[in-house]
């Protein structure tokens, strides 16, 4: 599935900028051009997508929640 079919009209480009890893969800801070980006996800999220400070990725924000798609 390609990121043109997810169905969220908030979306934001930017760069990992942090990553602080709890046990269970970590937070990852994205910089994009109009700011930062606060996500809260699994750990094993950001394993298997393979995060590090400095991957490119979309924010995608619906009402609250944030989500994250590595590009």
């Amino acid at each position: 599935m390609s990121i043109q079919a997810i169905n969220v009209r908030n979306q934001f480009k930017g760069k990992v900028r942090e990553i602080i890893r709890g046990d269970v969800v970590s937070e990852v801070d994205v910089q994009t051009p109009w700011g930062v980006v606060t996500s809260v996800i699994t750990t094993r999220s950001v394993d298997e997508l393979g995060l590090a400070v400095g991957s490119d990725v979309v924010a995608l924000v619906k009402s609250t929640e944030v989500s994250i798609a590595k590009l």
